[in-house]
């Protein structure tokens, strides 16, 4: 029998370059083959080649009759195909699969499952998936499971090996009977099972519902034990109200503070003088006075006699609140530092009263005792291996205060259940309530005539596209990359002025230089990744443009939009999808009707769902596998579970062996 924890080497057939594939899906265990989830299901109707008509998806079982692999002329990588079922013959077309010549034996009859299209007057099968042929059930239709793949991994590889997983394995349930019958849930083998072997499609949505609760149930059991944790704690410092000198503060800025920021500045104080440790989440929209709360922090903890470590994702940010810092509390004496990856200095062979700088600061081996204070700068962007070094700040008892920062709209439903255990502020105005930026959603085929705008406007602007490279998918041959932009603008209609080119995989110098000259005006236009969508500033960039904004949430769009009109003129937003879909255009106009980020977050989560709010690939903000957080009625249902059984774990044994394993891979995920 195979055990979940065992490697896929222990499959039939599993030599070591397929392990490698493997792993590049992120499959290294039985287990993680096991929720290797087919991203969707196709129905086929079974016919004869004959019989086949344009537009329709079907089913042929056929004889390869040959197979050839192509290179065309501008290089893309073409795979041919025919096949035969004794009364016709039909061509397969496949894009970037020449792998399929490696597995597919001409002479051995395969079943294909794909649309018919068509080349001239002749029909073929476009990307059909094959499969060795097996018993069939005698239904005139199939429901064929299709996978998220690798280059060198086929569906119909993952299927075969996922199903001799299930005859070899049997996998344990860990939900209380009691929950699994009061939701109609299927037990866990079940569930997996049927998800991927379904008998009928339309039930996969409702048995999908038990994996997702299942993770829900598993976070919000963190979120009890970490609110259970923090009540344990004891702050390490002992701080006084100084009332008189944040009031001065305050008069010496050359503005007035919000409300809100008032509001937040008084409840963060209050925390401080508590003796439970401060665990406070403060959201706040672009441009709503962040950063300036963190100072009002800093300097209370300095007052106090204590020092603050402000942690930022990104060396450039960091360095933009070292001038920040400096500006407001230098004068007052405050001795600030700047601590990246290039500083060798230890902190401990250093005078400060607040260090500033990148994740650099957890990984310096200095104990300062009189740390009182730790802020997060949009903690959800830190690595896996950052926030295990962050843990290490809070395993004993006497612990620091913890701000944490974010720009992220989190709809309120989440933060009361995924945040129960923080107190949350939140920014909702801009001190600059006269700011205006402008969003304009245009179709692609307008793109010319958007150029000759910004010509027009004669100021500086972003271009940012969500790749570096341009991408070898046919399927994403239509999204911008940045490298690309970057060639055809500066030799084509921007090629009078003076073009840049900023990604993330450049070097910390590189970047700082690029965005100096941005700064400076020796760049007019900067082509850019979503690596300036948080903290870059620059006031005199008035016009932002995004690429193929389909591939970005509503937040992360708002995110970006915010780098512009943070100076006095009027900003602008032009958004351009990679197509003109209607539902793309229809979801996007959005950004035309709304200009505060919460109010687009919960658009996005009706529309899309929690994934796609916050980015998988883009920002990591959870770890969900499964989970659409957009399903509050089931987040609900979670909660209560989470709650009452996490009062009593001892009497689940399943569930705490399972929550022990997993606790701390997601609990700093938020």
């Amino acid at each position: 029998m195979l055990k979940l924890e065992d490697s896929v080497l222990k499959l039939p057939k599993i030599g070591p370059r397929n392990k490698f594939l493997l792993e590049k899906l992120g499959i290294f265990t039985i287990e993680d083959l096991i929720y290797h989830i087919p991203q969707r299901y196709e129905k086929y109707e079974k016919k004869m080649i004959k019989d086949l008509f344009f537009g329709e998806k079907t089913s042929v079982r056929g004889v390869l009759v040959s197979l050839n692999n192509i290179f065309t002329r501008n290089r893309k990588k073409l795979t041919k195909a025919t096949i035969s079922d004794g009364n016709g013959k039909i061509e397969c077309i496949w894009f970037n699969m020449h792998y399929l010549s490696k597995s597919l034996e001409i002479g051995e009859e395969y079943e294909f499952y794909g649309l018919v299209g068509s080349s001239g007057s002749k029909l073929n099968l476009v990307s059909p998936t094959v499969r060795k042929i097996t018993e069939t059930n005698g239904k005139n239709e199939e429901i064929i499971n299709i996978y998220p793949l690798t280059e060198g991994i086929t569906s119909n590889f993952l299927r075969e090996k996922i199903e001799f997983s299930f005859e070899n394995i049997e996998i344990e349930e860990f939900l209380p009977e009691e929950i699994l019958h009061k939701y109609n849930f299927l037990p866990l083998h079940e569930t997996l099972k049927e998800l991927h072997f379904p008998k009928d499609i339309s039930k996969v949505v409702e048995i999908r519902k038990r994996l997702e609760f299942g993770e829900m149930f598993l976070e919000l059991l963190n979120v009890e034990s970490r609110k259970s944790n923090w009540k344990e704690k004891l702050n390490s410092a002992k701080f006084i109200n100084f009332e008189k000198k944040i009031s001065e503060l305050k008069k010496s800025l050359p503005f007035e503070l919000t409300k809100t920021q008032q509001k937040a500045i008084g409840e963060i104080i209050e925390d401080l003088t508590h003796t439970k440790p401060m665990n406070r989440l403060l959201e706040g929209d672009v441009g709503t006075g962040k950063t300036l709360v963190a100072v009002f922090a800093s300097y209370f903890t300095f007052l106090n006699g204590y020092k603050t470590y402000y942690l930022a994702p990104t060396e450039i940010l960091a360095k933009q609140h070292f001038s920040s810092f400096q500006k407001y509390l230098e004068p007052l004496g405050v001795k600030i530092i700047l601590k990246t990856g290039n500083t060798k200095k230890k902190l401990q062979d250093q005078e400060f009263d607040i260090v500033i700088g990148t994740h650099a600061i957890l990984f310096d081996p200095s104990e300062i005792k009189t740390l009182a204070l730790v802020v997060i700068d949009e903690q959800h962007r830190f690595g896996v291996e950052q926030r295990s070094k962050l843990l290490k700040i809070y395993e004993q008892k006497i612990v620091p205060n913890l701000l944490t920062m974010t720009a992220t709209p989190i709809p309120r439903t989440f933060a009361l259940t995924l945040y129960g255990d923080l107190e949350i502020s939140v920014l909702d105005s801009p001190p600059n309530k006269d700011k205006k930026i402008t969003t304009y959603v245009v179709y692609p085929n307008k793109r010319e005539d958007m150029y000759k705008w910004i010509l027009e406007k004669n100021e500086p602007a972003f271009i940012v596209c969500p790749f570096i490279s341009e991408s070898e998918s046919e399927e994403l041959s239509q999204v911008k990359s940045a490298e690309k932009e970057f060639e055809i603008l500066k030799n084509g209609i921007f090629k009078n002025k003076k073009v840049g080119l900023l990604h993330g995989k450049m070097k910390p110098t590189e970047k700082d230089e690029i965005l100096s000259n941005f700064r400076d005006q020796k760049i007019d236009i900067l082509v850019s990744t979503p690596v300036v969508e948080v903290g870059v500033d620059i006031p005199d960039a008035n016009i932002m443009v995004i690429e193929s904004a389909e591939r970005y949430g509503l937040a992360s769009l708002h995110q970006l939009r915010g780098r512009v009109g943070r100076g006095a003129k009027e900003g602008f937003c032009i958004v351009i999808p990679s197509t003109g879909s209607k539902k793309s255009m229809e979801r996007l106009k959005n950004l035309e009707k709304y200009n505060n980020g919460l109010e687009l977050a919960e658009v996005d989560l009706k529309i899309r769902g929690e994934g796609d709010i916050f980015g998988r690939s883009q920002s990591g903000f959870k770890n969900f596998k499964f989970a659409d957080l957009g399903n509050l009625s089931l987040l609900e249902k979670a909660k209560l579970e989470a709650t009452r059984v996490f009062l009593n774990l001892e009497k689940y044994p399943k569930i705490k062996k399972i929550f022990e394993q997993k606790r701390f891979e997601i609990s700093l995920g938020n």
